[in-house]
This record gives structure tokens, sequence and C-alpha cells, in this order.
């Protein structure tokens, strides 16, 4: 059963919770304390963990990440700061150290197995993302809805920030007035209005949600910008540039080369390609990075953080890598930008969507904050030629 506020004190702290004799809390308790955190402490520090079902800990036992995440969702634990919870369990590697993650294995056998990014899979991934409601995602974004990690090198607020960052993308490609340049997942057109308004170019965007293209289309009204509701693998022109911001992550291991071979294809001789994607330390499908499970099975259906080694086999022999930034560190302060603006606007927001959906996605935001300060995951830019830049590409930071 859930606790009320005056059974709380019920349940035992990290110190009784070692001496009881329930195998779950202790073991809980014990991985949690490789990361220094407590619970029920008598004075919480805001990365401990408040328990308030005690069904918890085998639950977490039996299920996993899945099992901490929807355990937060029902509201059987909280903690005063989840993204600190979370840098220090990533940096601890406690997820790790759970000796059976079911569903994870489960997870990446129907990666090894299945082509879960085929084009029917990633339209229908897409709807369940990102046709929640533009209504959320304008809230909780900038006012040009870049929904990728913003470049705060200078910048002070997370419009400035968002801006920074597609003016790199577009000073990376050195593009110019009346280019013609793909857009691959163009989301809600941040990309293609700002290259439009800006560098006065000519954009293709092509995204497999309804509602991105219904958005995305009215923001770009009267420029030279074209919104197709079109998957990647059906674009059959050539462009002077190829972007994409923040697709490969929707990519999947089985699809890396055939989406880069698309990108080359795409791509004019002497045009440049820029590769903006989330990155993992270790080749995703795996049974140890058990925490991209929840987010992947919760939040973004289909999502596969691409590696360093996936991505160097996605363009051998096909591209020339002519530069590559990590900027990472920088997703931790987006990620808390984003979650402000749900918070300040969940009032309003409260009626459609309800309070476990609330717990839900600040779980997402907070974890995934906490992911990226520890470093657990990074954020690459990536600049390609198909026959390299004579005299060699010119870095733009």
């Amino acid at each position: 059963m859930s606790l009320t506020a005056s059974d709380r004190h019920e349940i035992p702290s990290t110190t009784s919770v070692r001496a009881s004799g329930g195998w779950a809390m202790r073991k809980v308790a014990d991985l949690l304390a490789e990361a220094d955190v407590r619970i029920n402490p008598p004075n919480p520090r805001p990365f401990d963990m408040i328990v308030h079902d005690e069904r918890l800990f085998r639950r977490l036992v039996l299920d996993g990440a899945m099992g901490l995440g929807d355990a937060y969702m029902d509201g059987w634990w909280d903690c005063a700061a989840v993204d600190q919870f979370f840098d220090r369990m990533l940096a601890a590697d406690v997820p790790q150290r759970v000796a059976i993650d079911r569903h994870s294995i489960i997870d990446t056998l129907l990666q090894r197995v299945l082509n879960l990014q085929s084009i029917a899979r990633a339209r229908s991934n897409g709807q369940r993302h990102y046709d929640i409601g533009n209504d959320l995602f304008a809230a909780m974004l900038d006012k040009r809805m870049s929904y990728t990690c913003a470049y705060w090198r200078d910048a002070q607020t997370l419009d400035e920030a968002q801006e920074d960052k597609l003016d790199l993308v577009c000073r990376k490609i050195d593009l110019r007035r009346g280019q013609r340049v793909l857009d691959a997942g163009c989301g809600w057109g941040s990309f293609a209005q700002f290259a439009a308004e800006r560098y006065e170019a000519d954009v293709v965007g092509v995204t497999v949600s309804g509602q991105q293209v219904k958005l995305a289309r009215e923001r770009c009204a009267g420029l030279s910008v074209d919104i197709r509701l079109q998957d990647y693998r059906e674009v059959n022109q050539r462009f002077d540039q190829v972007v994409s911001i923040g697709m490969l992550e929707h990519v999947g291991p089985k699809n890396y080369r055939a989406c880069l071979e698309k990108f080359h294809h795409s791509l004019n001789d002497y045009g440049l390609c820029l590769i903006h994607t989330m990155g993992a330390r270790t080749s995703f499908p795996n049974a140890s990075d058990i925490e991209a499970t929840w987010i992947t099975r919760r939040i973004f259906p289909g999502l596969v953080v691409p590696s360093i080694k996936q991505f160097g086999a996605a363009i051998d022999g096909l591209f020339v890598l002519e530069d590559a930034q990590n900027f990472g560190a920088y997703y931790d302060r987006t990620l808390l930008e984003w979650f402000a603006n749900f918070d300040a606007a969940w009032p309003r927001l409260r009626e459609r969507y309800g309070e476990r959906f609330y717990r839900m996605w600040k779980y997402y935001l907070l974890s995934a904050a906490g992911a990226f300060r520890c470093r657990k995951y990074q954020l690459w830019q990536f600049v390609l030629s198909k026959r390299g830049v004579r005299g060699g590409h010119v870095s733009v930071r």
C-alpha cells in the first residue's frame, strides 16, 4: 500500500535497513551507499532518497531501472534534486552493479534481432513522442523551439544559447545565401527558420511527426522553407549542404550506415554535412547501461544513442571527418532550463496532462541532466565532406 505522510517515519533509514531482515532493502541500501545516497535520513541532503512505500525495494531489485522510474511516477519515492541523485548514481556506476535487469536484456535482444527504427516504426515512434502536444513543447523550449542541446559558451539565456547553436551550425558548414540545405529531422523548424532568415538559404526540412510539420509550416510561412512529412530515407534530391540536428539518436544501429549513405548521396560533391547527436561511451544495444531502458520505453520509443565506434563505421569509406566537437557538458544546463520552463508552465498544462505525467516528465528531464553532468553521455557535432576540403577545413567554435 501507499503510505500516508503520518506513516512515513515507519520506513527505516539506511542504518536500520542494513540491520533489518529485508533482503531487498539491504541490497538497495548497499547499492545506494556506493553513491553516498542514504534512505530516509533524519536530515536529508538534496540527493538522498525519501521512500514513501516500502514495496519500492523489492520493485527495484526485480525491475531495475524500469522499477526505479515507474516507482517515481507512482509516487513511491522522492528526492529534492533528482538530477543530483542521478549524477551520483551514474558516476558511481550503480546501475551496472545490478545483477540482472530483465527489461534491459529484452530490449537488447530486440535491438539485435529486429529493426526497431524501420520507416514504419520510425513514424510510430515519432508520433508517440513529438505528437504529444505542441503546447507542451512550446512552453518548455526556447522561442524557436530547438529540442536539442544549446550552446552556452557566451550565452546568458536559453533563447541566446539556442540561437548561438543554430548560428554555430550555419558557420560550420559555411552557409551562403541561396544555398540549398537538407534539414533531416527538422523538428518544429528551428534551424530551417533561422537559416532562411539569417543566411537567406533555401531549406528543405523533413520529419515523421505530423504535429511538427503543422507547426513548422506555420512558423516558416513566407520564408524559402519547404517542410515535408517524410522519412530521411525517402529523400531523393541533391543539396549544397546537409544538416542533421538531433536525429541520429532515432536512426538505430541497423540503419546508421544506410543513413550516412543517404546523406552522402544527397550531398553535392563539394558540400558539407553536419551531424549533431548525443553520444554514448559504449555501443548500444547492451545490457549494462540499463538507465537507458526507462527513457526508451517511457519517453523516446526507438531511441538508441550511438557510440563513436558505431559512427566511425557508418562513415567509413564515405566521408572525410573534417571537424569534431564535444559540448555535452552544456546539455546539463539545457535540460535544467527546459525543466524550469515546464515546471513554471505546469499550472496551465496540468488539466490536460495530469499529475502522473508531471512526475514522468520531471524524472525524464532531471535524470537526463544528471547523466550529462557526470559525463556518462556526450553531445557531438561532426563536420563531414565527401572529398576532403582542399587546404583543410577551418574549425569554428
